[in-house]
């Protein structure tokens, strides 16, 4: 692997609720997934976001969610298949208006949290957001977890997909995310975080909670913006793949 994209979820903040570091965060990311109001973020908040990542040549996802502002989009939800497809139009347009403002446009959506997880194994679904994109705009990329069937589903619908491993979560022995609920579901150590991306990106293997190694092609790494310390973990992670050589850039031509 000569190259890595770095990620991180962006324009999570709600009126006087600040949320992350957006200013910091840009400056070490080369790829932006901007909140879309649904689970988070404001349209003054969002709109800034998008400019201060334009001006860094960041390029912008649209983060979509569930209609969740009270849970922050981690809450599951069975939404019919039409209605969830237009939810996600819906968000991606209100992304677009911001990044046409901003001289830009869309180029990937990265679903959030719950819908992440969902489409990840729930083929009704993906296919709902699949169906979204297309509606929108073919060209879209669809990003999401590395090993999932959702890429190939996306694929298969003549979708381009990147796959994506978290810096900052633990996986379990069979390639998915840790619920968050239980206990080292969540990393915080910047060093231990930094190592496990360096020996993922250049062994293509990463260590389950169990200790086991699990293999994992992933194109970008996503550092949660919303997490303690996220500034402090991206800076390390960007800081030690390109001492190892790599140059850390977006995944998008």
């Amino acid at each position: 692997m000569e190259s890595i994209d770095l990620n991180s979820d962006l324009g999570e903040s709600y009126g006087a609720w600040r949320m992350g570091d957006d200013a910091a965060m840009i400056e070490l990311v080369t790829s932006a997934n901007v909140a879309c109001g649904f689970h988070a973020g404001d349209p003054a908040g969002i709109l800034h976001t998008v400019k201060v990542a334009v001006g860094r040549g960041v390029a912008i996802g649209a983060h979509v969610s569930y209609p969740d502002r009270a849970g922050f989009g981690r809450r599951d939800m069975d939404i019919a298949p039409a209605d969830l497809t237009a939810d996600v139009i819906y968000q991606i347009g209100a992304l677009s208006g911001a990044a046409a403002a901003a001289g830009t446009r869309v180029r990937y959506v990265k679903p959030h949290g719950a819908l992440y997880n969902r489409i990840a194994v729930d083929p009704v679904q993906g296919a709902a957001v699949i169906a979204a994109l297309r509606a929108v705009d073919p060209s879209l990329v669809l990003m999401g977890l590395a090993g999932a069937p959702i890429l190939d589903q996306a694929r298969a619908a003549g979708l381009a997909a990147v796959a994506e491993a978290y810096a900052d979560r633990a996986y379990t022995p069979a390639g998915h995310l840790v619920p968050r609920r239980e206990a080292g579901a969540v990393l915080h150590d910047p060093v231990v975080i930094a190592a496990r991306m360096v020996r993922l990106t250049t062994e293509g293997v990463i260590e389950a909670i169990d200790g086991s190694l699990i293999r994992i092609d992933a194109q970008s790494l996503c550092v949660h913006g919303d997490s303690p310390g996220a500034v402090a973990i991206a800076r390390e992670v960007r800081s030690r793949l390109e001492a190892e050589g790599l140059r850390v850039k977006s995944f998008l031509p």
